[in-house]
């Protein structure tokens, strides 16, 4: 069950003139842009922001952390989704939820890991009222990844480390995915990673910018 149409600035209209800037910018697959679609992103930011939900830019969400830029959102997603949709994912940095929201639209079962127990809470509350059922959150640190779940045909990192920890590509089916932003804020690339039978191959997709990776929990 996902609807909550927006009044002006939040409504369909202008939520339709984001996907159109998608498509302008390179977003092609029909499904990421029909899940961006029907993912309110106005409800995953302060009310105080909702009028700015759909630009195409990250928001601060509290905490020293950022709603991503819908389009890297949806490059995230259609790299995933890019040789067939995963039946399982998992997210590290869930933040307001608003990525796992978009997953949880093409992807049978998503799991997401937050640090921060705030953010969690009212990702969880969110992800709630929308009825998105397919979605497992838990607080803990996104070195650890989720053991108990793998292995995942694919992760995605929202957040970037300086080097992608091992223990995430033990937890990668073969065959699977990883997408993760890496290296220092000022030159930070998308990298795709594909484990494969002779080992772990990695694509750039271009520059962002992500909040650091963290280790703990707060």
């Amino acid at each position: 069950m996902i609807a909550r149409d927006g009044i002006g600035m939040t409504s369909m209209r202008t939520r339709d003139r984001l996907i159109e800037q998608l498509r302008a910018e390179g977003i092609a697959d029909p499904r990421v842009l029909d899940a961006m679609r029907a993912v309110p992103r106005h409800l995953f930011v302060d009310e105080a922001l909702a009028s700015r939900a759909y630009e195409n830019t990250a928001l601060p969400i509290g905490h020293g952390q950022t709603i991503s830029q819908p389009y890297v959102v949806a490059l995230m997603t259609a790299a995933l989704a890019a040789e067939g949709i995963p039946q399982k994912v998992l997210e590290i940095g869930t933040g307001s939820g608003y990525q796992a929201a978009v997953l949880a639209q093409l992807v049978p079962e998503v799991a997401g890991i937050e640090r921060i127990r705030p953010l969690l809470a009212r990702a969880r509350r969110t992800l709630l009222e929308l009825g998105i059922r397919n979605v497992r959150l838990r607080h803990g640190d996104g070195q650890a990844g989720w053991p108990e779940g793998a292995p995942w045909d694919a992760i995605l990192l929202a957040a970037a480390p300086q080097i992608v920890p091992q223990s995430l590509f033990e937890q990668l089916a073969e065959g699977g995915r990883l997408i993760a932003p890496v290296g220092p804020r000022a030159t930070q690339k998308l990298m795709l990673y594909h484990r494969t039978d002779k080992g772990i191959e990695s694509e750039a997709l271009g520059a962002v910018s992500f909040v650091p990776f963290t280790r703990g929990t707060a």
